[in-house]
């Protein structure tokens, strides 16, 4: 017997939810667990229902489909599907990353060529790699540049991380920045609601971030401390960190020193 996927639909149209819905009824092996009509809905989901697998609407008002991988930790990432109706130019950054998509309305042949490529990856657990060419593709389509390896206001009583976005250059003060995590030659940096990607290397990163306020807890991730508001057990001696905002980040084993320093520190329960 074949193994289940847990599938979720997100798309801020009803009928293209429920068309998708029925296609995918003729799929034996997938399990359509929920829907959800926007981005924060979708994230919502996700965190509770841990699907497999998320058909992914790109043009959502609020919180684009993009938005939304943005938001998700490397340990919560679900093998995606973007649904969209982007022209032929946009494809082909899809193309060029092997990014899984559907074009609108979806056709039942490339449905199904999509559903036999991620059985593929799901036998082959490679859903951290799709991760890589998801942010790949995101850098692509939204614009990024390399970080110079140093901080902007560096001396002044707030140290903030300049990030060009597109032709503007974000300067994120330290305390906003929730998370930070590694996808190939790119970073994700998490704050207020919005993930900021740059190229660089996560050992640039930590060298100059204050490790007073900014912890490594993952091989792929560090955390800002002041974020952190319980600890939660889980197996095999790892742990999760549950940051402010309902984010959950893995604590894994080689940082369990971290638990100690969390502890000392009286930040968690």
């Amino acid at each position: 017997m074949s193994e289940r996927i847990r599938a979720l639909v997100v798309d801020d149209e009803s009928l293209s939810r429920r068309g998708l819905m029925i296609r995918l009824k003729a799929a034996s092996d997938i399990d359509v667990i929920g829907e959800a009509a926007n981005g924060r809905a979708a994230l919502a989901a996700i965190r509770e229902h841990q699907p497999d697998l998320v058909f992914l609407d790109i043009e959502m008002p609020g919180m684009s489909g993009f938005d939304v991988i943005g938001q998700l930790p490397t340990e919560s990432m679900p093998l995606v599907i973007f649904v969209t109706a982007f022209d032929r130019y946009a494809i082909q950054a899809f193309e060029a990353r092997a990014v899984d998509y559907l074009l609108k309305p979806v056709d039942e042949d490339r449905l199904a060529d999509a559903l036999e490529h991620i059985r593929e990856q799901l036998a082959q657990r490679k859903a951290a790699g799709q991760r890589d060419r998801l942010v790949q593709l995101m850098a692509d389509l939204k614009g990024s540049d390399d970080w110079p390896g140093e901080l902007a206001d560096a001396t002044g009583a707030t140290p903030v991380l300049p990030i060009r976005q597109g032709r503007d250059i974000v300067r994120l003060p330290f305390p906003s920045i929730d998370w930070i995590d590694a996808a190939g030659d790119y970073m994700c940096v998490h704050a207020e609601g919005q993930t900021y990607i740059l190229r660089g290397t996560m050992k640039s990163l930590e060298d100059v971030l204050d490790p007073g306020l900014f912890q490594r807890v993952h091989r792929s991730t560090i955390v800002n401390l002041g974020r952190v508001e319980r600890l939660r057990p889980h197996i095999n001696g790892e742990f999760f960190l549950m940051l402010a905002g309902g984010h959950e980040i893995k604590l894994s084993r080689t940082y369990r020193d971290k638990v100690e320093h969390f502890l000392r520190a009286g930040r968690l329960n």
